[in-house]
């Protein structure tokens, strides 16, 4: 691999596998400079202790990013709570934070068991006209999609256009202005439907802060809140039933006790976010004051990126056999972050994963890989493009 990249190297993939210089980095260099277009320095960090420091400790790293690279005007703010620091991270977060517990998920759970059901009613139908079926357009995709349109309270008319939205903020095939674009639109729209929401609360997420903390949330802000869902429950949940699905397809012994041991999918499902890391990167870090990393000099300002994908993979921290799937490891992974801005909801894509994986599995015990799986390429969210299948 060149010198050139190197800035990368975070973003690239070998199959399920990070790639080897990633590795490689990890072994001689635990805080990483990579020069960046614009003369900038940005540091990568890759070890599962450094990376656990880094984003546990808000006292020294700030998460405002809008306000570090200084937005225009005409520029949305990415949004989430995830470029947000405290005190204002901890006023929102408050108001999330009930929603995603598990005794409130689980009023989802009957609605995320009928959206599975109802896309394997479409793959079977499909499938006994024509095969091999694509898997991610007709599984991996809807069911995450769906599940944050229920949950938010998106119309049932409204859905396919805000599903296309949401597919195309992480198309980065368009270039950067066209993500941007979709950014734009999915605010536009989500700030429309808070007004809406506000006149009439529906049953949704939306509709249950407003009425309970409607005088505390402009609609802006809620559009922002909402906004920052969409960005971490929407591609991360679709490439991990796409990538979980394909590796348990590959190992048919997995498969089979996923399959017809109850509560066995519990431990797979937390091997799989670990071992793929969806998310490669976690959410840009910048050095509040001068500081140093593991003697490396970081200036006041200056970005740290935290490789999740390098961190869920060091065997310095989760043992010798990090490239294989154990379920039931002990140790704990890092794919939904860690500290203050750990992923508010990892609950509910624990749910959407134990729920599908079995019914998918036990509606087509004879299913397989029918063609080649194309990976993508160079993604902050990893994951495939296509998965063609037959039964």
């Amino acid at each position: 691999m060149s010198e050139n990249q190197f800035p990368l190297v975070q973003f690239m993939r070998d199959g399920f596998d990070p790639v080897g210089e990633l590795a490689r980095i990890r072994a001689e260099h635990p805080v990483f400079p990579m020069e960046i277009p614009g003369d900038q320095t940005v540091y990568l960090v890759t070890r599962w202790e450094d990376v656990r420091a880094v984003l546990g400790d808000h006292e020294r790293f700030s998460n405002d990013f809008a306000g570090v690279i200084g937005l225009g005007s005409n520029q949305e703010d990415p949004g989430g709570l995830g470029f947000r620091d405290p005190p204002e991270h901890t006023r929102l977060r408050k108001f999330l934070t009930p929603e995603f517990t598990m005794r409130r998920l689980r009023r989802m759970e009957p609605r995320i068991e009928a959206m599975v059901e109802e896309a394997l009613d479409r793959i079977e139908a499909k499938g006994a006209e024509s095969m091999p079926v694509d898997l991610f357009e007709e599984f991996a995709l809807p069911i995450p999609s769906l599940v944050v349109c229920e949950l938010l309270g998106v119309p049932y008319d409204e859905r396919a256009g805000f599903v296309k939205i949401s597919k195309d903020r992480f198309d980065f095939t368009a270039g950067p202005e066209a993500s941007l674009q979709a950014i734009n639109d999915a605010m536009t729209y989500l700030t429309e439907l808070v007004a809406r929401e506000r006149r009439d609360p529906g049953d949704g997420l939306l509709g249950q802060l407003l009425r309970e903390h409607g005088d505390e949330l402009d609609d802006r802000t809620l559009a922002s809140m909402a906004d920052g869902l969409l960005t971490g429950g929407h591609d991360t949940s679709t490439s991990m039933l796409a990538l979980g699905t394909l590796w348990l397809l590959r190992n048919p012994e997995q498969a089979a006790k996923v399959r017809e041991v109850d509560g066995y999918v519990n431990d797979v499902v937390e091997e799989l976010l670990r071992y793929m890391s969806v998310v490669q990167v976690a959410f840009p870090r910048f050095a509040r004051d001068d500081l140093e990393l593991h003697g490396v000099p970081v200036k006041k300002g200056q970005m740290v990126l935290c490789s999740l994908a390098g961190a869920n993979r060091d065997p310095r921290a989760l043992g010798e056999d990090v490239d294989e799937i154990r379920p039931g490891r002990e140790g704990s992974h890092l794919a939904f972050g860690h500290g203050i801005h750990r992923c508010v909801g990892a609950p509910l894509a624990q749910m959407e994963m134990r729920i599908a994986f079995p019914a998918l599995l036990r509606r087509f015990p004879t299913l397989r890989v029918a063609g080649e799986v194309p990976f993508r390429e160079l993604a902050i969210v990893y994951g495939v493009k296509e998965l063609p299948v037959a039964w």
